[in-house]
């Protein structure tokens, strides 16, 4: 299991990587322009450059869904075909059709007289969705890329038939969700409000559980109980409202508060422990990812980035990242920092929620912010090396040493044959994958590998990970190899 989430994981990368810079983007617009999401006039050349920001930005942000579906649908696909993207997206779109709101009520009317049911369905367009269509095309690939049908259908042999197939599993999974989804939001919604009268320790629990349930979108159902009049509460619509704690029965901005120094410094902080931690190889890799990511979370609380980046690669990371929320929003509610945000919580949003009347003791952003920062630095630093965690920038793939080895045979139809036969032959090879220096490769008996016959291939080194796993170094020209082994699969 641990093995299949790393590789999700790294299937995001491509996708993450293109959001940091988006997210900046729609911070630098929402500073110049603050009417694009909090409404009011827009008059002037800055107000029009920062809403022409903000657009650009939320053209990814925005689809950030849609981006993974594409990533994960190539990046999980054995041989990153792309035909796995597409049927991806078409995984895709069935499920976000059929489980479209006026889809929904038209085939359950009953659920239009439920509010709960019907948000569920409003949010169904959500980064899990995203991955779920693309874990759908990618296995839909890998499994019936060289289907052969009778000689009347054979147009719609091999990869033709992928795209058809995920459109038939994705009818299947809507349908589970159709029953499924507004059950477990609504169960969410329930845990909300059985919290909201636990004062600090009830907008901790929040907290984590926000963070916790990013990878499934399923935190929209928490945030309306908190944030919106879901249950005549809505800590961020009174708090933008003008109004006080006077004017409600909490104490207004309690449920936003505790993610500003998460987010802006906390981030950075954890971003750093990453970076310390990197192989010396990879630092500069990891830099690009985790650096951009903690800016943009920093100017305007977009932590998508930063969380994807190692969600799946180290899931216990994760958890404890969720925790380190939770903890500080207590500690952030007892100390009665109090601010808000219209659109998440970075520098932006504090800058201009300071100015409303709910705002309070908003300089303790910086002893906040400072002790956030080395505390998510320290716990995370801690816990990548103690547990050997595989963030950004500590995977196994392309050590210096794999780099510099050498293939002993340029002849890579032979090597490939060689290799193929001490693996047992073709029939007990059930998957072949490569990173940038290894061939990776699930087998069905590992009593007929030979690794002195893989070896006399003239590649560098065998490992065997598990009893259905084996890796085969061959350094940098492993893509040609990999090449020529999956035209004899």
């Amino acid at each position: 299991m641990m093995k299949y989430l790393q590789k999700l994981g790294k299937s995001l990368m491509l996708p993450v990587a293109c959001l940091p810079i988006c997210g900046i983007l729609m911070g630098i617009g929402y500073a110049l322009c603050p009417a694009t999401m909090q409404g009011g006039d827009m008059n002037g050349f800055l107000n029009m450059l920062g809403f022409f920001l903000v657009k650009a930005g939320g053209a990814l942000i925005d689809n950030m869904a849609l981006l993974f579906v594409i990533g994960v649908g190539v990046g999980m696909a054995d041989d990153h075909d792309g035909t796995a993207g597409l049927a991806a997206f078409a995984s895709w779109l069935m499920m976000t059709n059929l489980l479209a709101t006026g889809t929904v009520t038209t085939l359950m009317p009953s659920i239009a007289d439920n509010v709960n049911k019907t948000l569920a369905f409003d949010k169904i367009g959500n980064p899990f969705i995203g991955i779920l269509a693309g874990v759908i095309g990618a296995t839909c690939y890998n499994k019936f890329k060289a289907t052969k049908l009778p000689d009347w259908l054979s147009f719609f042999s091999g990869k033709r038939c992928v795209a058809i197939i995920s459109g038939v599993v994705s009818i299947v999974v809507a349908a589970i969700l159709l029953f499924v989804w507004p059950i477990i939001f609504g169960a969410l919604i329930a845990v909300g409000q059985a919290i909201v009268g636990m004062g600090a320790v009830g907008a901790g629990i929040y907290a984590f559980l926000n963070r916790l349930l990013i990878p499934t979108g399923l935190h929209h159902a928490l945030n309306n109980v908190f944030w919106f009049d879901t249950i005549g509460l809505g800590d961020l619509s009174h708090f933008w409202a003008g109004e006080t704690s006077a004017d409600v029965t909490w104490s207004l901005g309690m449920y936003m508060s505790g993610f500003f120094p998460c987010m802006m410094f906390g981030i950075p902080g954890a971003a750093l422990a990453m970076i310390h931690t990197a192989k010396d190889s990879k630092k500069k890799v990891a830099i690009g990812l985790v650096a951009s990511a903690a800016v943009c979370s920093f100017v305007c609380g977009v932590t998508e980035p930063f969380e994807f980046g190692f969600m799946f690669l180290a899931p216990v990371l994760y958890l404890i990242y969720a925790l380190l929320y939770g903890i500080f929003t207590v500690i952030v509610t007892l100390l009665g920092f109090r601010a808000g945000f219209s659109f998440s919580a970075g520098a932006t949003d504090l800058v201009f929620s300071a100015t409303l009347p709910a705002a309070q003791k908003t300089w303790l952003i910086l002893p906040l912010g400072l002790a956030a920062f080395l505390v998510f630095y320290f716990v995370f630093r801690f816990a990548i090396v103690k547990f050997d965690l595989k963030t950004p920038g500590r995977e196994d793939d392309d050590l210096e040493a794999e780099k510099k080895a050498v293939l002993s045979n340029s002849d890579f139809t032979e090597v490939a044959s060689i290799i193929l036969e001490g693996l047992g032959g073709k029939g007990n090879v059930t998957s072949l994958d490569n990173c940038i220096t290894r061939l990776r490769m699930e087998i069905k008996d590992y009593t007929l590998v030979d690794e002195k016959k893989i070896k006399s291939a003239g590649v560098a080194g065998v490992m065997r990970p598990g009893k259905t796993s084996v890796q085969v170094i061959v350094g940098t020209k492993v893509q040609f190899v990999a090449d020529e082994m999956k035209k004899m699969l």
